[in-house]
């Protein structure tokens, strides 16, 4: 997935849910802090969203957009319409997000887009294989300081062991990176 995709990903999930903004919080709202980011990072064909002013509406992306939709089959990528409540986030995270809006790339609409760091703890508290594969390339290309990552780590709405487990594997991560 690349800018522009995102971009249309917004624009066509508005006019879909008929908000104009969007909570944007799989891995492909990396694109939010890094328009530019290494390709491993970008390796995801899906994009979750939830429409921000009328939650009520994000079923109709995921129906129209989503995976083996007709704009699935069209543009390579897909749009997953689901509620944000399904993600752990740290806290504080809606004071952070990146906006995405532009007149033309997504005719004035906006993409909230969670903030790196904020993106990165959401993924270790997910800790799957693939979510940890992607935090480490964010470690080791610079895209996320680990001291920050830690501070969001220890605001998961998750238990003291599970944010604990997380942040020692941070630490083992940066020390394997040599960073």
């Amino acid at each position: 997935m690349n800018y522009a995709q995102l971009e249309h990903a917004i624009r066509a999930a508005c006019e879909v849910s008929k908000d104009t903004e969007l909570l944007i919080f799989g891995s492909q709202a990396i694109l939010g802090s890094y328009p530019n980011a290494p390709e491993g990072l970008r390796a995801s064909t899906e994009i979750d969203m939830q429409a921000k002013n009328l939650p009520e509406r994000t079923e109709n992306i995921a129906g129209a957009l989503g995976e083996d939709s007709q704009f699935h089959a069209t543009h390579g990528f897909w749009v997953d319409g689901v509620l944000i409540e399904v993600a752990k986030l740290p806290a504080g995270w809606e004071n952070r997000t990146i906006p995405v809006s532009h007149p033309v790339g997504t005719r004035g609409n906006t993409g909230h887009c969670l903030e790196a760091h904020d993106l990165a703890a959401s993924k270790l508290a997910a800790n799957r294989q693939k979510d940890r594969e992607f935090v480490t390339i964010l470690l080791a290309e610079g895209l996320v300081d680990a001291d920050v990552l830690l501070e969001r780590i220890a605001t998961l709405p998750v238990d003291e062991e599970v944010r604990a487990s997380r942040a020692h594997w941070v630490r083992l991560t940066i020390e394997d990176l040599g960073i």
